[in-house]
């Protein structure tokens, strides 16, 4: 709920009603404007009397929040979060690209693909050290050295870098390597992990679940944000339906109805929605046009030989032609790349 304190309302009132709230069960967060202090809450004991709230002195008004994300809706805050991890801003005007390959497979690859998206406009450097792939004998990627690689070239090259994280005993490991933390599709629902990465100052990328609606999507969010944690980037990846043309169905509705219900910014990842390199491309360029704030693609100097998902990674050239397109696009709706 909402609670807002009338003007005059003392700190002595104010601490009683923090502390009557945090009795009742609830997690309280404060925050001032100029119609004066309003505080919002999550949790409470069930079936909890909203008039055991209203006759406190000094409140003001108390409103009921519907949705059961409290942080991550609109009615939390209304104003759009930006995430901003040094000089680059996600969910402002500009469409930050991210990109990089599946895996960090050796020094030579990630410090070659690094460049090549560095030099055509990408700003975040993405890359997988611990990979879950659904068969136990694929590649599961290099674990702490793939970290130390992705690093170095994401320093050479000026980038930042998103990677993904498994397990919560994987938290603090990659924690020490990365800007940005990434929760794959199978772990949207690791809540042991989501609780985890909701005590960390670092932002993190909350890819939806293959076969999860908008709703469980944002509560995953909602665990994060109530650990204390408010940067979280929602990443649409597609999901599984009956189609077998493409390796899942780009939702692209997601990300104006993401929009409209909650304040964090939304990325795509068309590279994982859709699963083939010549569809990639218009995908992309329809996320743009749809409102993305952020674009995850998968790029590869030699796909024929990638450890993982070849087939769905841009080669350079590729890449460097849909940034061209990109641009034009953003350009069209007011926003630049």
């Amino acid at each position: 709920m909402i609670i807002v304190l009338e003007k005059k309302a003392t700190q002595e009132q104010l601490e009683k009603v923090i502390a009557y709230l945090e009795t009742s069960g609830f997690s309280v967060y404060k925050s001032s404007g100029e119609d004066g202090i309003v505080l919002r809450t999550t949790g409470g004991e069930p079936n909890f009397d909203l008039r055991k709230i209203e006759i406190i002195p000094a409140i003001a008004e108390v409103y009921p929040v519907e949705e059961p994300y409290k942080l991550a809706g609109r009615n939390y805050k209304d104003d759009k979060t930006i995430i901003k991890v040094r000089d680059v801003e996600i969910g402002g005007n500009e469409v930050v690209v991210i990109a990089g390959p599946c895996s960090i497979e050796s020094e030579e690859q990630i410090f070659a693909i690094a460049e090549t998206v560095s030099k055509a406009g990408a700003k975040i450097l993405r890359g997988g050290a611990f990979k879950p792939r659904t068969s136990p004998y694929s590649f599961q990627g290099l674990g702490e050295e793939g970290l130390k690689l992705i690093r170095a070239a994401a320093n050479q090259y000026g980038l930042l870098v998103v990677t993904e994280v498994i397990d919560s005993s994987q938290v603090d490991l990659v924690e020490s390597y990365t800007d940005i933390f990434q929760v794959g599709s199978r772990n949207m629902q690791n809540f042991p992990l989501l609780k985890a990465l909701g005590n960390k100052k670092k932002p993190v990328l909350l890819k939806r679940g293959y076969a999860s609606k908008i709703e469980e999507w944002l509560m995953s969010a909602e665990y994060i944000l109530s650990g204390g944690n408010m940067e979280v980037l929602l990443c649409e990846r597609g999901i599984r339906t009956f189609e077998t043309e493409t390796r899942n169905t780009f939702d692209i509705s997601a990300i104006p109805v993401i929009q409209r219900k909650s304040h964090l910014p939304v990325a795509a990842d068309p590279s994982h929605a859709i699963g083939y390199r010549d569809k990639i491309i218009p995908m992309a360029r329809a996320a743009v046009a749809a409102g993305a704030d952020a674009l995850m693609i998968e790029v590869h100097h030699n796909p024929e030989k990638a450890l993982s998902d070849g087939p769905q990674a841009l080669i350079p050239v590729e890449f460097e032609e849909m940034m061209k397109q990109l641009k034009r696009i953003a350009e069209v709706i007011g926003r630049k790349i």
